[in-house]
């Protein structure tokens, strides 16, 4: 016969366990999957961590497969031909091949770029992808085994907990009733349930707790084999990286490498050599006017007959000024501030055409030339005739002047220049036309009617006819001298009947009254008030 067993004999065989619960507690108040929701949360943060390196590792092909593009447009810039492109150098050295080379290196970089975007997405990309099918592979694991242990472990203690719950009932039942119980309801039998139902719970405690020891101890090592994917992924995407930004940098440099190798007067000596034959060049004389010819180049017509310098009496000064005066085969007599042909444009202050002009004798180094002025401009066309008062340097030179303007003159008188001191302005004088004999002239001075020149007929003087007298004043039977004062006589230029004074005018002398001394300006009237004058032909 088997000896009895104590109740706590029994007890001591039971499965324990080992919790940081109270070990008192029979029913832990503890969620057992706790443990196994934290490793999976976990596991999401490694998954999302793997997803953002897949998602830059994506987005960075995507920037160099547009990079690619990017640079295709770049190359476009410089693919054309350099326009005036004749004008450099195309050997190697200079600004072409320059070009050439910046072309070539731009091409390169597109397509290292592109290169890039694929080493990327097919070797780089798949490291992180792989990964991130292990953590969802370790997720299906945690959930499949710790969660089933978890799972197994909330029965166990669910039926303990009905167990002991029942004891109590019981029990209570016991004292409530002294003893009074059904053999199943004894709690005797219902405590040893209890102990029974407590060592499956403990059992399966413990197995999850080996479980997730297990998983727990697997989680360092999965995690180190995770953070080495993420090191070994980074490494070979720093490499390639590393890889493409040495291209580009070499690329650089080649590009100014080749730039700077270019001397700076490569390209000037390849363009002076070919362009040699349209270049200035350097060691010849400059230009120079005398060396210049051109057609009709010193035409008889362009040297004149005498040049040089003489000096003009001022009409209103009476002072002398030098000035450069040429007689040219056209007959003229032209005056210029100088004989500077290249300072400024020559253009003549006065042309006097000599056919048209009187000259008269030399007196000493002066002679005198009348005649109007042929000039352009409106001054020269309103002018009238002046008698010009000149000055050469030497009494030779006076004679030649006065021979050759003689020879081109239309008249030449034998008288000499009168100048003396507070003489008046000297007459001008008009040139007839053929057939008439002389020059109609201004009076005397001092009143006195005398002609200067004894070609001349003087107004209402000896020698000229009724007709003539009658042009100039009307008929008059006694004829008083020109600045003089008469009764009898007819106006004479605007000459008063009542005093014989002479008005001032254009007409003829403008003698002023009493006076006899000649106004400025000095010419016959081409027509009279009083009719006619013979002078109309002028």
């Amino acid at each position: 016969m088997a000896s009895p067993i104590s109740p706590t004999a029994n007890q001591s065989n039971l499965p324990t366990r080992s919790l940081t619960n109270d070990p008192d507690e029979a029913i832990p108040d503890e969620d057992s999957s706790e443990t196994t929701k934290l490793f999976h949360e976990r596991l999401q943060a490694w998954k999302h961590a793997c997803g953002y390196l897949e998602d830059y590792i994506t987005a960075t092909e995507k920037v160099h497969h547009q990079h690619s593009k990017e640079y295709e447009k770049v190359l476009k810039t410089v693919s054309n031909p350099l326009k005036e492109g004749n004008h450099f150098d195309q050997n190697l050295g200079g600004v072409a091949g320059l070009f050439d080379n910046i072309r070539s290196n731009t091409q390169g970089m597109a397509t290292a770029h592109g290169e890039t975007a694929k080493t990327l997405k097919g070797s780089i990309l798949p490291v992180f992808e792989r990964l991130h099918t292990e953590i969802k592979h370790k997720t299906k694991e945690l959930t499949k085994g710790a969660g089933k242990g978890a799972k197994s472990v909330d029965k166990a203690r669910n039926t303990s907990q009905k167990h002991i719950e029942f004891l109590g009932q019981h029990t209570a039942a016991f004292d409530s009733s002294s003893g009074a119980v059904k053999a199943h309801d004894d709690p005797y039998i219902l405590q040893r349930q209890v102990y029974h139902h407590l060592s499956k719970q403990v059992l399966e405690e413990n197995n999850n707790r080996e479980d997730m020891l297990a998983v727990q101890n697997n989680f360092a090592q999965f995690e180190a084999h995770v953070v080495q994917t993420f090191q070994n992924g980074l490494a070979q995407f720093n490499s390639i990286m590393q890889n493409q930004t040495e291209q580009t940098r070499n690329a650089y440099g080649d590009m100014i490498g080749v730039a700077q190798r270019i001397t700076p007067d490569f390209e000037w000596n390849g363009f002076v050599k070919r362009q040699n034959h349209l270049l200035i060049d350097s060691s010849a004389p400059k230009r120079s006017v005398e060396q210049i010819g051109f057609a009709n180049q010193n035409h008889r017509a362009t040297q004149p007959l005498i040049a040089g310098s003489l000096e003009l009496k001022s009409k209103l000064t009476k002072s002398y000024s030098t000035n450069f005066y040429a007689v040219t085969p056209s007959k003229y007599m032209h005056e210029f501030k100088s004989d500077d042909d290249f300072a400024k444009e020559p253009s003549p202050e006065t042309s006097l055409y000599l056919p048209d002009c009187v000259i008269g004798a030399v007196d000493g180094v002066k002679f005198n030339v009348k005649g109007k002025n042929s000039g352009k401009g409106m001054l020269a066309k309103m002018s009238m005739g002046h008698e010009y008062q000149f000055r050469a340097h030497t009494p030779q030179d006076a004679l030649k002047w006065h021979d050759i303007i003689s020879s081109q003159a239309g008249q030449t008188t034998h008288e000499a220049p009168i100048s003396p001191v507070g003489e008046a302005p000297a007459p001008a004088y008009q040139t007839l036309p053929p057939g008439e004999a002389g020059t109609v002239g201004a009076a005397g001075v001092a009143g006195t009617g005398a002609s200067a020149y004894p070609t001349e007929k003087t107004a209402a003087g000896p020698g000229m006819t009724a007709s003539e007298q009658a042009a100039l004043g009307g008929p008059s039977t006694t004829a008083a001298p020109l600045g003089g004062t008469s009764t009898t006589a007819a106006p004479l230029n605007n000459q008063s009947a009542e005093t014989g004074t002479i008005a001032p005018s254009a007409y003829l002398n403008n003698q002023t009254a009493g006076t006899g001394t000649a106004a400025p300006s000095a010419y016959l009237p081409e027509n009279s008030a009083h009719g006619a004058s013979t002078m109309d032909k002028i």
